[in-house]
């Protein structure tokens, strides 16, 4: 009962004095706004780069040769690509499983000759879903099957070759001996993504082609990439699959395979939270100085209920009700304000064309989409409440103490 009505009276106090309390409660609504929006457009756009990263090649969580990362090397293959590709699907976790085959290679065509990174792929088991570049085509099609003797080239790499479709490339590698091969191939396909790193050094094979010039098994790859629906799954899946699919493998996920984009965006998101905490700091500044000034004119009030009976914990607790109050409604308040921006950002987005041009900018090899839109991960909306409510109650602890150190002659002799 005495909590409740300290409830009570610290509602009743709230509104004493409307416009400060209202001033108040729009520093916590701009705050929290900012914060949400902040925090969605890096959820949202991060999340996307990862996807685009994954279905460029290595997938969320890749499965390869414990040796490859380190020497990336066309001798270093897992026997079993499609055994690996059961039991990752079995894990209920993985989306997408397709194993490749993926390296370096030279390509040569009339007197030019130019290094590129090449992926093997089976035309059967690939889609956009699993490869962005098959939409990505500006010219050609998609192998018809995994032994035709076909290849596709970035457009840039195409132009520094000086070939166009149907013209003939010879492409180089090195076999698991160690011996130098060739194979010949038409260009059936070119493809632009808009990342410069790729178009001017990515080409695809098809995979059994190239399993029979390396003198590959039938089932052999360099790696099986795995694709899941949340990324933040990644390293719980790729730590589970490690105890499954024995020594000759290794699990690794996109933020192992791509360093360069992983570390990106952790600067990113650093700089982001560190943002956040100065809104924060400065938010708690404002109820701070609200709660202070609260408590200071009503000195003699206090010592009035101090006279009747209140002990210094009651008058704490009746601060400390106002404080959460002000919290609990702020909360409210922001989620009113933040709504509307948030619901025409995530549907129409923030359109920055104009300032990176129409086809974005690249990270890493990872072309980030110039309209940026926002959707929050839920956990982030909980952790954003929850340190509204303690800034805004760490903000009262010294008015509440000030409050329960009131002495009550002295306080009533106070005008």
């Amino acid at each position: 009962m005495a909590g409740t009505r300290l409830s009570s009276m610290a509602w009743r106090n709230l509104w004493r004095n409307r416009r400060r309390t209202l001033v108040t409660l729009s520093s916590i609504a701009f705050g929290v706004m900012l914060a949400v929006l902040m925090t969605g457009l890096g959820d949202r756009s991060w999340t996307d780069v990862i996807d685009l990263a994954a279905r460029m090649g290595t997938g969320h969580v890749t499965i390869q040769h414990p040796g490859y990362l380190d020497t990336p090397s066309l001798k270093r293959t897992i026997a079993d690509a499609s055994a690996l590709e059961e039991i990752a699907l079995a894990t209920g976790e993985v989306t997408r499983a397709v194993g490749r085959i993926s390296g370096q290679t030279m390509l040569a065509a009339a007197d030019k000759s130019y290094g590129a990174a090449f992926i093997a792929v089976d035309p059967a088991a690939e889609d956009a879903g699993t490869l962005s570049v098959v939409d990505a085509f500006r010219e050609g099609r998609m192998f018809a099957s995994s032994r035709e003797s076909g290849i596709i080239l970035g457009s840039k790499l195409a132009e520094n070759l000086g070939v166009r479709m149907g013209r003939k490339v010879v492409y180089t590698m090195t076999d698991k001996q160690g011996e130098i091969v060739s194979g010949l191939a038409r260009v059936s396909g070119i493809i632009h993504t808009g990342a410069p790193s790729l178009d001017a050094g990515l080409c695809l094979l098809p995979i059994d082609t190239v399993r029979e010039a390396l003198g590959y098994r039938e089932d052999e790859a360099t790696e099986v990439a795995l694709f899941v629906r949340d990324h933040r799954r990644s390293e719980a899946l790729a730590t589970r699959l490690d105890g499954l699919v024995g020594d000759g493998a290794d699990a690794l996920t996109w933020r192992e395979t791509q360093p360069e984009l992983a570390g990106f965006i952790s600067m990113k998101i650093g700089g982001t939270i560190v943002f956040e905490i100065v809104i924060a700091i400065l938010v708690a500044a404002g109820i701070f100085n609200t709660m202070f000034m609260s408590v200071m004119e009503r000195l003699r009030e206090f010592g009035v209920l101090m006279a009747i009976g209140f002990g210094p914990r009651r008058l704490f607790g009746l601060v400390m009700w106002e404080s959460l109050w002000m919290a609990l409604v702020g909360i409210a308040v922001s989620a009113v304000v933040t709504a509307g921006p948030y619901w025409v950002l995530h549907a129409r987005g923030l359109d920055f064309s104009a300032m990176v041009g129409k086809g974005g900018s690249e990270v890493a090899g990872v072309v980030i989409d110039p309209i940026l839109h926002v959707a929050i991960f839920p956990e982030n909306v909980v952790v954003i409440g929850l340190a509204v409510i303690l800034a805004t109650l760490l903000s009262g602890l010294y008015p509440a103490w000030r409050a329960g150190r009131v002495v009550p002659v002295e306080a009533i002799k106070l005008v």
